[in-house]
């Protein structure tokens, strides 16, 4: 008898809306090949139920889904791998529907799974498995702010969230600064929304004048913005962000 055949694990982006006060059409982020594989996927691993639940929704407008909503198999990763991150979780457990011959799609919130979200220790049992890992064409912000900031896209860095007590925000700031400016390599890094008008304060108050500061905000979204200056230049302009987007700041030279 032959081997059962194993299922694949799918990475599907989703869009960059989530928790925006307006939603873009799906099909001006997503291609529809992204699109419909994720309507034919039936068992799920996701950051939250509840919005996964409520993309596959928008995806069944587009292309139908292969079960029925209330049918489809959703599992949240532990709120563990949320809280501390998926370094030395082991994620093999979840991939049991995968191991049986069934295609699994892996989901965050916003963007691509894995990248500045959860997932890295399901690929990695995937892997471990040998389960096929199949990454889906789609939007992931830290790309697409890069790309729009002037800076060195050469050689950069994503450093994640940088502390939110003030004094301990402004040393990582420096660090930063010092990085981007002796290697050259842009610094990348998120906050949470509402933190947004505080984390530009600091950030226009502790950087160098010469240092250039980049922001791309509501990415793929009508509202997008996309920018980079001098910090003096800066200073003259104003907070670019609003406290309800999601955000992605970097710096270099």
């Amino acid at each position: 008898m032959p081997a059962k055949r194993s299922g694949k694990l799918y990475l599907v982006p989703a869009p960059l809306d989530f928790g925006c006060a307006v939603q873009a059409p799906l099909t001006d982020a997503l291609p529809a090949g992204t699109l419909a594989t994720a309507a034919r996927l039936t068992h799920w691993l996701c950051e939250n139920a509840k919005s996964a639940r409520a993309y596959l929704k928008r995806i069944d407008e587009l292309h139908p889904l292969a079960a029925a909503l209330r049918e489809q198999q959703i599992v949240e990763l532990p709120r563990e791998v949320h809280k501390k991150g998926d370094a030395g979780f082991d994620a093999k457990p979840l991939l049991a529907a995968a191991v049986e011959g069934h295609d699994i799609g892996l989901l965050s919130e916003a963007g691509m799974p894995a990248i500045a979200d959860p997932g890295s220790s399901v690929v990695r049992a995937a892997h471990e498995l040998g389960i096929a890992v199949m990454p889906l064409v789609g939007p992931v912000s830290l790309l697409l702010a890069l790309a729009a900031s002037g800076l060195n896209g050469q050689n950069f860095a994503f450093v994640g969230y940088l502390p939110q007590e003030p004094t301990a925000r402004v040393l990582r700031i420096r660090e930063l600064e010092a990085l981007a400016l002796k290697l050259g390599q842009s610094q990348l890094f998120i906050e949470t929304p509402y933190r947004n008008a505080a984390m530009w304060r600091s950030l226009v108050t502790t950087l160098q004048p010469s240092t250039r500061l980049a922001v791309g905000s509501g990415l793929t979204l009508p509202q997008a913005m996309a920018r980079g200056l001098q910090v003096v230049q800066w200073k003259l302009e104003g907070v670019p962000v609003v406290n309800d987007t999601p955000a992605v700041f970097a710096i270099g030279r």
